[in-house]
């Protein structure tokens, strides 16, 4: 039995340190991450600023004008791309919540009538 609580103990303990080791991994890799210790060789995923003239826009690293950036906002927004699955996942939202409305009415009603 003492063998047995002595090797129970060994376990719980090695399993608490790597837990431990483990949050300090991802804590680093988090820092990292979002360039908290000065480390650049990640880089920044995405630049948006103004330069002096006041038009052109850094993106990703690729430069252009802010009305080049407008008209590719509008373009996307004449597309309209119809996703199924969206469209779907709205119309059995609607039906649901118009099934519960006629339940909760219908309810409603025959407290009253009592």
């Amino acid at each position: 039995m003492k063998r047995f609580m002595l090797k129970c103990t060994f376990i719980a303990l090695v399993l608490f340190l790597g837990v431990l080791l483990g949050i300090g991994q991802a804590n680093e890799g988090m820092k990292k991450m979002q360039g908290v210790e000065g480390d650049t060789s990640g880089g920044q995923p995405f630049h948006i600023f103004e330069k002096e003239d006041g038009e052109k826009r850094t993106l990703l690293g690729a430069e252009g004008t802010k009305q080049d950036i407008e008209a590719k906002q509008q373009k996307l927004e004449q597309i309209k791309s119809h996703n199924f699955y969206s469209s779907m996942g709205k119309k059995l939202a609607d039906g649901v919540t118009n099934a519960v409305g006629k339940v909760i009415q219908d309810s409603v009603e025959k407290v009253k009538e009592l």
